[in-house]
């Protein structure tokens, strides 16, 4: 009898140290599998990332880059995962991955073995007014960094080698959504953009500037001023019209947007007589015709719209009153003056003193 009490307490013992096993065994799963396969491992803080994986690249390499985004909330779950699932150097397919919010572990690695990195990526950069700002649009999508990009745009062999300046070059630009590879290098990247500005400035738009006596370049500084003027499609051609006709009579274009943009300051609101003192080839209220160079780099439908400006007498335009984004337009300064009064009456109402 005295023995089978010391066994029925090793079974008992075996018994309760095996269910505490199993029950370990199955927290410790379900923490490694809510870890890697549930539970976020990704943050972004709302920004969006984008993971590129060059061709040369390997496991440790893709880790290193995760690394060095920072958006691994446990960087040793994504190691170990990978591994279990068989995430090697052989099966990682280069391209530019997104790297979304709120990933986990699992998902993210499922994303970079389905190869969703895309080689060829959509290139936009919208109307940006520098070339510092254009190059930050531009590595967004590509390869190549703003430093390099920048550095081509400062160079003035690179911009020689197509007939641009430091002045120019925003006109060299044609805003428009283009298909490139994303490990394309900053050469070969506007190679490729100075054949699209080839084949926008067609026969039928050259002939157009011509017959304005207007450089493409030139055209486009106009279109980056009419930018600033307004938004309305109606008034584009027209405000255009103003502009050509001021030229045509040897008047400063007055333009405030290109005191604004000398100023470097897009907080100004109401252009004060201190404004136009600054001594800038900007500056459209000393210097009489086109500045230098375009201020931003301007829309297609702007450019077109200067290109097919209004033929009228007018001389003067100036926004309505009621902040609609249209303009008066005035063939007198007299009768500017009563249209120009409106409109600084309505910003004394409301307070906009600069």
């Amino acid at each position: 009898m005295n023995n089978k009490k010391p066994k029925k307490r090793k079974r008992l013992l075996f018994l309760l140290l095996f269910s505490l096993s199993i029950s370990a065994l199955g927290i410790w799963t379900y923490n490694y599998y809510y870890k890697n396969f549930v539970a976020p491992n990704v943050n972004t803080n709302g920004e969006e990332v984008f993971l590129y994986i060059h061709p040369s690249y390997n496991l440790d390499s893709v880790y290193k880059e995760l690394q060095r985004l920072d958006v691994l909330e446990n960087p040793s779950g994504f190691k170990s995962l990978a591994k279990t699932k068989k995430l090697t150097d052989s099966n990682i397919l280069p391209g530019k991955y997104q790297i979304k919010d709120g990933m986990s572990t699992n998902s993210l690695i499922n994303h970079l073995r389905a190869g969703n990195g895309k080689m060829e990526v959509k290139l936009r950069f919208g109307n940006p007014r520098n070339v510092e700002q254009l190059s930050g649009a531009l590595a967004k999508e590509i390869r190549p960094d703003s430093i390099d990009i920048l550095n081509w745009l400062k160079n003035p062999d690179s911009l020689n080698k197509y007939g641009f300046n430091s002045f120019t070059i925003p006109a060299f630009f044609i805003p428009n959504t283009y298909f490139v590879n994303w490990e394309i290098s900053t050469p070969k990247l506007m190679k490729r953009l100075a054949w699209e500005y080839k084949r926008f400035w067609n026969e039928e738009r050259k002939l157009k500037a011509q017959k304005m006596g207007l450089s493409q370049s030139e055209v486009s500084t106009m279109a980056s001023i009419v930018y600033w003027e307004t938004k309305k499609k109606k008034d584009m051609p027209i405000i255009a019209g103003v502009y050509v006709n001021r030229i045509k009579q040897g008047m400063p274009l007055q333009a405030d947007p290109t005191l604004i943009f000398a100023l470097n300051d897009y907080s100004i609101r109401r252009v004060l007589n201190t404004h136009k003192e600054i001594d800038s080839p900007y500056n459209t209220y000393k210097f009489r015709g086109l500045p230098p160079g375009p201020i931003l780099i301007p829309p297609i439908v702007y450019i077109d719209a200067v290109l097919n400006y209004s033929k009228h007498d007018y001389l003067y335009f100036v926004a309505k009153e009621d902040f609609s984004g249209y303009s008066y337009f005035a063939k007198t300064y007299r009768q500017h003056l009563v249209y120009a009064r409106k409109f600084q009456n309505e910003l004394n109402r409301r307070r906009v003193y600069h």
